[in-house]
């Protein structure tokens, strides 16, 4: 695997890409981890279901927003809300939010 990370500083916040795993048996952080084309991805899963938004939104609510310490409305999905593979605007200090998604994939810590 790279060295890369799946987040990169942006005017007014954070860009992550992620992986999203719905329909798992457990909410979960799992890692960086790496894609066939060579890209990095935090991995993540959530119990819930692709249906109606309801994987979405409990990846924004219940995983980053409250993982990050965020508020909700500063975690919006920026690109496919219906694919696994998400690109998601983390809004706020750039500096804050990468020290935090730092710690967040440490072994151990999700």
């Amino acid at each position: 695997m790279s060295d890369a990370v799946p987040w990169r500083a942006v005017e007014g916040g954070v860009k992550l890409s992620l992986r999203l795993t719905p329909k798992a048996g457990r909410d979960g952080i799992d890692g960086i981890g790496e894609l066939s084309d060579g890209r990095s991805v935090l991995l993540v899963r959530v119990r819930a279901v692709p249906k109606k938004g309801a994987a979405n939104k409990a990846l924004l609510e219940k995983m980053l927003a409250k993982a990050l310490k965020a508020p909700e409305r500063d975690v919006s999905v920026e690109a496919g809300h219906t694919a696994r593979i998400k690109t998601v605007l983390l809004t706020g200090d750039k500096a804050e939010l990468c020290h935090a998604l730092e710690a967040l994939t440490q072994p151990g810590a999700g």
